[in-house]
């Protein structure tokens, strides 16, 4: 009989990052682990967070829910969180530093930051059920908004991939999804959809003349969309080749800014595989097209066909440009300005250029 799923926070070895996983067993929770923290299998192993013990099958079957362990690679070690406590940011110990009298005291060093936190983790169930405890009759806006977020970023189930590990997150999702990333991965294939049907949808503003060679155009704009699957890459978490997608392994994406800045001036940041609130707010987020995309590169294309006078459109230009990262950001909705962008398609990419032919004498 297969055990019950218990749930654990999951740190990797120097890492501040913790997941939270759900596993039966010392194996399984090791699988799961080294899945998503992409370590290999062999020469891994877990251990207490608190005091570096690793752990056996025999151990982890006592364990509490909710225990903080550590997962350590080939050659990792971990002592204890524990280890270093009391320096302070220069590498002194904490304390007062001297001085006139009323100087300020120094700030709190890095280490009694993380004890803090570490003390705070250890006894994270516990801090959860008496903030819905106070959260209950609390009736001041500003004191329920603190605690509501204290239990939302608490209460994450980041490493859960499986709809079997964490069935909140799944909550109003069609039966078919069954895992995270294959729903976050449909959600950017479905973006992607919707602008190739505008694109599409674009035709009645287009020369009758030129309607034949502009639908052309979208046939192998689709047929390319189609063999590369519509980029769903972009929010699935398991691609291992970390350029084509916009997370981390983890699920962690990052604002990109708006689109006349290289960087989010507020650092935006959200995990959607971390909990059904995170997912449906990051539906607000947008793949907003730098050169904009109804007001420039659609109406480029549909005057380049009109116009081409026997030259041959660059289409795969201005599948770039609609498709692609060259021109697409992943932006915070506060960040995306819906102003003209005053860009237009490089002009001098509009056409391919002709391949220059040698007379032979």
């Amino acid at each position: 009989m297969a055990e019950p799923l218990r749930p654990f926070r999951l740190r990797g070895c120097g890492s501040p990052q913790k997941f939270g996983v759900a596993a039966g067993s010392l194996r399984g929770l090791l699988r799961k682990g080294c899945r998503l923290l992409q370590l290999p299998l062999a020469g891994s192993r877990l251990c207490l967070y608190e005091d570096g013990t690793e752990l056996t099958e025999s151990y982890f079957r006592a364990l509490p829910p909710q225990t903080e362990l550590v997962l350590l690679g080939p050659g990792e070690s971990w002592r204890g969180c524990e280890c270093g406590a009391g320096l302070s940011v220069n590498g002194g110990r904490g304390g007062s530093a001297g001085g006139s009298a009323g100087a300020a005291s120094p700030a709190p060093g890095a280490s009694d930051i993380e004890r803090l936190l570490a003390a705070f983790c250890s006894q994270q169930g516990a801090v959860v059920e008496a903030a819905r405890r106070l959260l209950t009759d609390e009736r001041a806006p500003h004191r329920q908004k603190l605690l509501a977020d204290l239990i939302h970023n608490l209460s994450e189930n980041i490493l859960a991939e499986d709809k079997e590990d964490d069935k909140k997150w799944f909550e109003g999702l069609e039966s078919r999804f069954k895992n995270k990333s294959s729903y976050l991965r449909h959600s950017c294939e479905s973006r992607m959809r919707g602008y190739m049907r505008e694109v599409s949808g674009f035709i009645s503003n287009v020369h009758p003349a030129a309607r034949d060679a502009y639908r052309g155009i979208i046939d192998l704009m689709a047929d390319k969309l189609k063999s590369v699957k519509y980029n769903g890459c972009y929010f699935d978490r398991r691609e291992k080749e970390e350029a084509a997608r916009l997370c981390t392994a983890e699920g962690w994406f990052s604002c990109q800014g708006p689109f006349d800045r290289d960087d989010c001036p507020c650092k935006h940041s959200i995990n959607p595989y971390s909990n059904r609130e995170s997912r449906i707010l990051f539906s607000t987020w947008n793949l907003d097209h730098i050169i904009e995309k109804k007001r420039a590169v659609v109406p480029e294309l549909a005057e380049a066909v009109k116009t081409r006078d026997g030259r041959e459109v660059n289409w795969e230009y201005f599948y770039q440009l609609l498709f692609t990262l060259d021109n697409l950001k992943l932006v915070h909705i506060a960040c995306h300005k819906k102003t003209n962008h005053n860009l237009s398609c490089d002009k001098t990419r509009i056409y391919r250029k002709r391949k220059q032919t040698h007379e032979i004498s």
